[in-house]
């Protein structure tokens, strides 16, 4: 049976971690799926598994496209879908329109949307209201990645109350957990306690509710890791050894 986002806040409740990663195509969510994992995000992330240096680039359709494959691949985890770059910023509709779509062509069961400002806020307050289960994200919000660079948030006294301010304030518009990306440990761990909602960590130390980090990171496929993910084993030199070897054996005619 699929999880659902009553599921993750009974969790919380019963002090269960939530094991999150995410996943661009079938193969990689159906091992995910498969392993236990208990949310499985589509994320815009995915831009930089596919060359970009940033996340700002990937579109609606693409996102789309991979969440599509992506569900294919899931029975059980709960399947959540970033909305990208300028697809939900301009208005309200837009971000109606824009998360509706995912939901109904992707067969998502929620979206995660970057910031907490005032703004923001409403918008989630409307998804909600529209049907449209919504996970927050404060901390460092990739998608502002030209004004805030890629540094960890809230290390001041006034960035920390305005990220806790912001985190409750999008609880109370309704999400149904928050993501906190790149905060202290100190900051995550009073935010995750203020909330009745789960947090789920991203180089925000141990005392989230949960702990998320992009699938790419943990098979050591990625070039360069962001200083909080751990590798857990290294596929990129896994697989250009097992390729060598194949090659070396076809030109040497040992294969097949």
């Amino acid at each position: 049976m699929a999880i659902t986002t009553q599921q993750l806040i009974q969790w919380k409740q019963q002090g269960r971690s939530i094991v999150a990663l995410t996943a661009w195509d079938y193969a990689i969510a159906q091992l995910l799926d498969a392993a236990g994992v208990d949310l499985i995000l589509v994320g815009d992330s995915m831009a930089v598994v596919l060359g970009h240096e940033t996340t700002l680039p990937i579109t609606l359709d693409e996102m789309i496209y991979h969440a599509k494959a992506v569900r294919r691949g899931v029975r059980r985890a709960f399947l959540l879908v970033d909305l990208p770059f300028l697809t939900y910023q301009e208005s309200i509709q837009q971000a109606i329109h824009s998360a509706g779509r995912v939901l109904k062509e992707t067969g998502a069961q929620g979206v995660k949307l970057e910031g907490g400002y005032p703004e923001m806020v409403e918008t989630v307050a409307r998804l909600v209201k529209a049907g449209i289960p919504v996970m927050g994200h404060v901390g460092l919000t990739p998608q502002s990645v030209h004004q805030l660079g890629l540094r960890q948030q809230g290390k001041s006294e006034e960035a920390s109350e305005r990220i806790l301010n912001e985190a409750i304030a999008l609880e109370q518009a309704g999400a149904f957990a928050m993501l906190l990306e790149h905060i202290p440990a100190d900051l995550a761990m009073h935010i995750t306690q203020k909330l009745t909602i789960p947090t789920i960590g991203i180089g925000a130390g141990p005392h989230c509710d949960g702990q998320v980090l992009v699938t790419s990171d943990v098979l050591g496929l990625a070039e360069k890791n962001p200083p909080f993910a751990k590798v857990y084993t290294n596929l990129r030199e896994t697989i250009t050894k097992a390729v060598q070897d194949y090659a070396l054996e076809v030109r040497e005619r040992k294969f097949p």
